[in-house]
């Protein structure tokens, strides 16, 4: 084990130059949220040295473990079937565009080799690589973005305190000192965004532990894209956003829906918007949660996401070896077999002219429109009316004309039969081009 590096010293800045700051994106950063927009699909990766318990992430605060008894499991996590360009490989096959990866979790495992701590994967464990560094290497060399989840929240640290509404049994002194935890937060991820390339941002968590207490966002924000100018800031606090961050992010539901009960009902028209979403029940590896959605389910989430003008982030969680389970993998490749032949209806594209309808959803890019029509059976759809003339209507699947007729209240399709096991009907509609 080696021993605990100095603490990285924070530059503090006036609060108003920080808040002038973080509400001015910089072009680097518009031009990000662009991409992200365009990019519509990312993969998730939930891991950590919780997945030896196979009960999922949460184990350290559902089992009640203490601290001293946790940090145990460090010494069993040997990873032999971790294979960063296996698990990007898989990413690619999926059709996704980027991957977000846990580096910290509530747990205050660290993926990476921390200077500011050896409570992570290079000073704690026998396999004793640094797994974040592995991964920025392998992204970067097939093409991917990858961006970093970071927990706000931690069970481990002594300074996170008082406590929030989590981490209460886990054996630490009643005591600790809170502005030391936040430079102890921000150090790392002054590593992160120092010392494994360009990332294309940060997925941030916990906040909502304690909602009422003074993160210091702008300090932390504006350190952020200073580092990196085109970093996107991803909070999952289940707000509306904040100055300084880029994205407004939905965990387990479409934008506005709430299903969950704590997202923000409000939906940004500011910034680029991401749902989030697990294959089974759970994130992390569970052994007993066999409840796989089937691929017809997941492409669902995926065009009603594009048609909501969000982003889906699909979750897998390894193994305890860092084996991607199978059943995850299979839907992964099933997901990317639907996007060679339908991506060009998804990628790039906007939400579409029409708000979503209990039949489906529209996407657009430029001059074409795309219906994707997921719950329809009779041979008309009827539509509202677009904004301009529509030239033509095809299927996407194979080029075939489909009639339309239009009247004063809007535009009828007239579908063709559906084809066995169709899960979206995408039709293209080339509308008249702008005067």
């Amino acid at each position: 084990m080696r021993a605990i590096r100095a603490t990285t010293i924070l530059v503090l800045l006036p609060a108003a130059l920080l808040a002038q700051g973080i509400s001015t994106p910089s072009a680097a950063n518009l031009e990000a949220r662009a991409w992200f927009q365009d990019a519509k699909f990312g993969m998730f990766i939930h891991w950590g040295i919780s997945a030896l318990l196979m009960d999922g992430e949460w184990v350290m605060e559902n089992r009640r473990i203490d601290v001293a008894e946790y940090e145990r499991l460090a010494a069993n996590f040997d990873a032999r079937n971790f294979d960063a360009d296996a698990w990007v490989a898989l990413a690619r096959s999926a059709g996704a565009r980027y991957i977000t990866l846990i580096t910290k979790h509530h747990d205050g495992f660290a993926l990476f080799d921390s200077d500011v701590t050896d409570w992570d994967v290079v000073d704690r464990t026998p396999f004793g690589r640094d797994i974040v560094r592995e991964m920025a290497e392998a992204c970067r060399r097939q093409g991917l973005r990858l961006f970093v989840y970071y927990s706000q929240l931690d069970w481990h640290h002594p300074d996170y305190f008082p406590r929030g509404r989590t981490g209460r049994q886990t054996g630490r002194p009643d005591g600790g000192n809170w502005d030391r935890y936040l430079e102890f937060m921000d150090a790392q991820l002054r590593e992160l965004f120092s010392n494994y390339g360009p990332l294309g941002g940060v997925w941030l968590d916990g906040m909502w532990d304690r909602p009422d207490a003074d993160w210091h966002l702008d300090r932390t924000y504006q350190m952020i894209h200073e580092l990196q100018p085109a970093a996107l800031i991803i909070p999952n606090h289940h707000q509306d956003p904040l100055p300084g961050e880029d994205v407004q992010t939905f965990e387990k539901d479409l934008p506005g829906v709430n299903t969950a009960g704590w997202n923000s009902a409000a939906v940004s028209t500011a910034v680029p918007l991401e749902t989030s979403e697990t294959i089974s029940d759970s994130w992390g590896y569970r052994i007993t949660d066999g409840n796989f959605k089937s691929v017809a389910s997941l492409v669902r989430m995926l065009v009603e996401a594009a048609g909501r003008n969000a982003n889906l982030l699909l979750n897998v969680g390894p193994m305890p070896d860092g084996a991607i389970h199978p059943e995850h993998a299979e839907r992964l490749r099933g997901v990317g077999a639907w996007l060679e032949r339908y991506g060009t209806s998804v990628y790039g594209t906007r939400g579409g002219p029409i708000p979503p309808r209990p039949w489906g959803v529209t996407t657009q890019r430029g001059d074409t429109v795309f219906v994707h029509v997921l719950n329809w059976a009779d041979p008309e759809l009827s539509l509202p009316r677009l904004p301009r003339s529509v030239r033509t209507a095809r299927l996407l699947s194979t080029g075939t004309p489909v009639d339309f007729r239009v009247g004063r209240d809007g535009l009828t399709l007239r579908l063709p039969p559906r084809d066995a096991g169709t899960v979206d009907q995408v039709v293209r509609l080339e509308l008249a081009p702008l005067p």
